[in-house]
């Protein structure tokens, strides 16, 4: 079978961006065939795609927003009044070199620009230009530790249920050359509707994986004890976690 195809459709049979109520979320013999596709696709094809660049005529301005609703929170909208002046990014876990950045420092480092698609689960994708810190020369001013082999994402966003939002990557696709921490969105910051100040951006990932609102970085060795220990909150309901295009 075509790889894109088996990918799209095993995600299409999981979920859409917002819940995972129908029959096929619930079977456990369907989850476990996805898993297993899972795991080839980040064995066969890992780390080592890249995700097709576009053209500034490709750009979609009106670029829609999909998912959850901007957090409402009052540290987040907190934050949102005052423009994130005081919005700190920290890092911690299996790091030599524990930080805290704040935005006007994040906007001093290392900067990657690309137009590329988003792909939702869904089944629609646009396109838009995306500039922010290549992940891999972000993770290098920390220093992860030997034993570090995933990255994990703590977002501002919570359920109804209060539980955060997280998502997680392992070492190798935080080194990927096109997954960033991004910054800016068709030439202006990200907005809080699409997941500003900071999100994470995979374009060789479904766009479940691209984390948005992101709060706080943790370098761990296993997310097994990490919530559902599934490596993400999409993944804990029954989301494929390497979602790859």
């Amino acid at each position: 079978m075509n790889r894109k195809l088996f990918v799209a459709s095993a995600a299409a049979l999981l979920a859409g961006c917002d819940s995972t109520k129908n029959a096929l979320n619930e079977n456990q013999g369907v989850k476990d065939v996805l898993h297993l596709a899972q795991a080839w696709n980040h064995a066969a094809i890992g780390t080592h795609g890249m995700a097709k660049l576009y053209a500034e005529s490709d750009i979609d301005r009106n670029y829609p927003t999909n998912g959850d609703p901007t957090p409402t929170d009052p540290e987040y909208q907190g934050l949102v009044k005052e423009r994130f002046r005081s919005y700190k990014l920290a890092v911690s876990g299996l790091v030599e070199r524990p930080q805290t950045f704040d935005l006007a420092r994040l906007r001093t480092l290392a900067s990657l620009t690309q137009i590329t698609r988003h792909d939702c689960v869904e089944g629609w994708s646009v396109v838009g230009k995306w500039t922010g810190i290549p992940l891999h020369a972000f993770l290098s001013l920390v220093r992860p530790k030997p034993e570090a082999r995933y990255v994990v994402f703590y977002s501002f966003d919570r359920d109804e249920n209060l539980q955060q939002f997280y998502g997680s990557i392992d070492v190798r696709q935080a080194a990927h050359p096109q997954t960033m921490l991004a910054l800016d969105l068709n030439g202006a910051p990200v907005d809080p509707d699409h997941g500003g100040p900071v999100r994470l951006r995979i374009p060789t990932q479904l766009a479940y994986k691209s984390t948005k609102w992101v709060q706080r970085i943790e370098l761990v060795d296993s997310f097994k004890r990490i919530y559902g220990g599934h490596g993400g909150y999409w993944e804990d309901q029954g989301y494929e976690w390497y979602a790859g295009i």
